[in-house]
């Protein structure tokens, strides 16, 4: 079993992590509407449920704990798990069985026992058993009629019965598995029971979950202190697609008052990206020209793409600057597709007009990739990625779009690039004049918490001479690469802090010529 797998770090400053369990008949694709309200303030995985996902393989029907593991695995150490439908008992079930790794369960329109009894409202036995029966013989007949129940209720069900895609290969067998989970599963006991705080939110207008469910929750946890019940007026079965705003609030009012809320480690971006896009764009026309260690390093990395043994379909050059690479990376995979992307308008546009016209461009940022997900087979990425101050965004998105089994190669610039400049710098002021990148350990760490990649990083020094200092400085300038940390002076530098700069450069000549020093990271990223 294969469970596929998204980790979308905070657009913010992250306070919590969240992991968002969808519901059967469904998939991820549910949480897209509330994503955009989550995501100012929590990270969030995402994964998509065998036995749940209208997408789920056919090969393999998975036992009920495999699928929790797997969830698990892919998991932070400690999180807040929110579950509509199916995914709420999956979320209570993962509370009981790693307490110390669930801080908090939220769940929309569940019923923690689906199929009614005596004492308990829910679907009827006799209902739940035709559906089966229907999903058996006529699955898409059958989605059809469960997707017209859970708009039932909603503002406008015809636009939400528009979002709901059903697809023309249904796996039959790993949804009946799905329904065995949903007719076997009875949590009411441990709703008392749980350490947890819970938030279980029910909406008035569902056609799957009675509204008597929420009195029954109630009275459940009438001793438990930690939970609470919320009912949402005027909405339907499919809460996350209907209603997200009021979700996003309940959610975001419940964990800090039961103390799940926290300011999670975030570093302040060192650059403006539209000060790195706006000086490439003016470099372009002249970027070749000084790229001599742009060149060497990508053609070392070029080596690396030999790990890579299938035929890819696509090949996204990541940073793809004047699209020097292009040619290669196209005999290197002569059938595949090329993709160009940078964040430099003025860089893509002088790519395309100086490469191959079978070849596609675009205007992106690598920490938000403009494309779907498992889409792309091959990466490669030479000197872009020292310029993407939240490596975990990177890495993510780079998760995202891979397809299983995928490689990135990619080289970035490590701390101690330029140590020669400044250093001499440092000896005149306290100012930052020399770009700050971030360490391997950096790197490693954020890669850690993004599930299904490995990586593997080594360095190396690349070591450039020089006749004057005012040639590196030139250069840098030529390749836009010059200082845009937010610390840089404000204004000119003084004559005389520039002279003492220099004349402490002079102190490292050797052979009549300037050494400046490039800390180069090489990396290897394969999708598993």
């Amino acid at each position: 079993m294969s469970l596929q797998c998204d980790y979308l770090p905070a657009t913010g400053n992250a306070q919590q992590e969240l992991v968002l369990l969808h519901g059967w008949g469904s998939s991820r694709e549910v949480w897209r509407p509330l994503l955009a309200r989550l995501r100012p303030w929590a990270n969030v995985t995402l994964p998509n449920i065998p036995g749940c996902a209208i997408g789920s393989a056919s090969c393999a029907v998975p036992e009920l704990n495999d699928v929790l593991a797997e969830i698990l695995q892919c998991s932070p150490p400690h999180a807040v798990f929110v579950g509509w439908s199916l995914g709420g008992q999956l979320a209570l079930e993962l509370a009981r069985l790693e307490p110390e790794r669930v801080d908090a369960v939220v769940t929309i329109c569940n019923n923690p026992q689906f199929v009614a009894s005596e004492a308990w409202p829910g679907m009827s036995a006799d209902i739940f058993r035709v559906f089966r029966e229907g999903m058996a013989i006529n699955p898409s007949a059958t989605l059809r009629r469960f997707h017209s129940l859970q708009v039932i209720g909603a503002s406008s069900p015809r636009r939400l019965l528009r979002q709901l895609q059903i697809p023309g290969d249904i796996a039959a067998d790993a949804l009946l598995t799905g329904l065995g989970w949903l007719e076997a599963l009875d949590q009411r006991g441990l709703l008392l029971t749980l350490r947890q705080p819970q938030l279980h939110l029910l909406t008035e207008g569902d056609a799957l979950v009675p509204a008597a469910v929420g009195l029954n929750l109630a009275a459940c946890m009438a001793g438990n202190s930690s939970g609470q019940v919320v009912m949402l007026p005027e909405t339907c079965h499919l809460a996350p697609l209907d209603s997200p705003a009021e979700l996003e609030q309940h959610i975001h009012q419940f964990l800090p008052s039961m103390g799940g809320m926290q300011r999670l480690e975030h570093a302040l971006p060192q650059l403006q990206k539209k000060d790195v896009a706006a000086s490439f764009s003016r470099a372009a026309t002249v970027y070749d020209s000084a790229a001599q260690l742009q060149r060497e390093v990508g053609e070392q990395l070029l080596t690396f793409l030999d790990r890579y043994q299938e035929a890819p379909g696509i090949v996204l050059d990541l940073g793809c600057g004047t699209g020097h690479f292009c040619a290669e990376l196209k005999n290197h995979f002569p059938q595949a597709q090329y993709l160009g992307l940078d964040l430099a308008a003025g860089m893509v546009e002088y790519a395309r007009s100086r490469c191959d016209e079978s070849c596609y461009w675009t205007v992106a940022d690598a920490e938000a990739l403009p494309l779907a997900s498992e889409s792309v087979d091959v990466v490669f990425s030479s000197l872009a990625v020292q310029w993407c101050y939240r490596p975990e965004h990177l890495f993510a998105e780079l998760s995202r779009v891979l397809r299983p089994g995928g490689l990135c190669v990619f080289t970035s610039l490590g701390p101690d690039t330029l140590c020669e400049l400044r250093n001499a710098w440092a000896s005149v002021d306290s100012h930052q004049h020399v770009n700050t990148f971030l360490p391997t350990a950096d790197l490693m760490a954020a890669a850690e918490r993004v599930p299904a990649i490995e990586m593997i990083l080594q360095r190396s020094a690349f070591r450039m001479e020089y006749g004057r200092v005012r040639d590196l400085l030139d250069e840098l300038k030529a390749l836009g690469a010059h200082n845009m940390n937010r610390s840089r002076p404000a204004g000119l530098t003084s004559r005389r802090s520039l002279q003492g700069m220099l004349q402490a450069y002079e102190c490292v000549r050797a052979n009549g010529l300037l050494p400046a020093t490039y800390d180069v990271i090489f990396g290897v990223l394969e999708k598993t």
